[in-house]
């Protein structure tokens, strides 16, 4: 919400963003931007104008999520393993994903669209936040160079809506996260 809105339109907002957090809480990605605005005792046109798309809900209700994924990265980004920092990274970024309803949405990419013109500002946000880390594991040797951000964000979007629906989602989505991180070879 822009600074130059006047303060009952900000105030606004941040009614019907609280509305629409507990409402994408409880009902995930699938919220009804109709149900928002009864409960926040507005008109649909006024969510509307705030959200003009699902998508734009979703980010709204996940920026503070991201916002901690992203301090997280620039925190990890100072640790001496690289891979150990990333796969760490990656598995807070699977696990928000699990635990906060809509996140995954959010931050999936849109169909055919290429990795620049996503025009997603989740994932844009984590992208920018990760390539430090990313970076740093392929410079050790320890990621291959052709891994971008963009297939690790879609990886961990993967597991969380593969999972949502298991009867102990966060568990399951950590185990599918290891597998990946470890491979398919046992262990020696």
């Amino acid at each position: 919400m822009p600074e130059r809105q006047r303060a009952d339109a900000r105030r606004n907002y941040a009614h019907i963003l609280a509305v629409a957090e507990d409402e994408v809480a409880t009902r995930g990605a699938d919220a009804s931007m109709e149900q928002i605005a009864r409960t926040a005792r507005v008109g649909s046109a006024t969510v509307r104008r705030h959200f003009p798309t699902r998508r734009a809900l979703l980010e709204a209700v996940s920026r503070k999520r991201i916002e901690a994924l992203c301090v997280r990265a620039h925190e990890l980004a100072r640790a001496a393993d690289s891979r150990t920092a990333l796969v760490n990274w990656l598995g807070e970024v699977v696990s928000y994903c699990v635990s906060a309803r809509g996140l995954a949405v959010a931050l999936a990419y849109d169909g055919a669209e290429s990795a620049q013109a996503h025009g997603n500002s989740c994932s844009d946000a984590l992208e920018e936040a990760a390539a430090p880390l990313l970076r740093a594991a392929v410079e050790d040797g320890a990621v291959a160079e052709d891994v971008t951000v963009p297939d690790l964000i879609t990886l961990a979007v993967g597991i969380a809506l593969a999972t949502e629906h298991h009867p102990d989602p966060g568990a399951q989505a950590d185990r599918l996260f290891r597998l990946a991180v470890t491979g398919l070879s046992p262990r020696t």
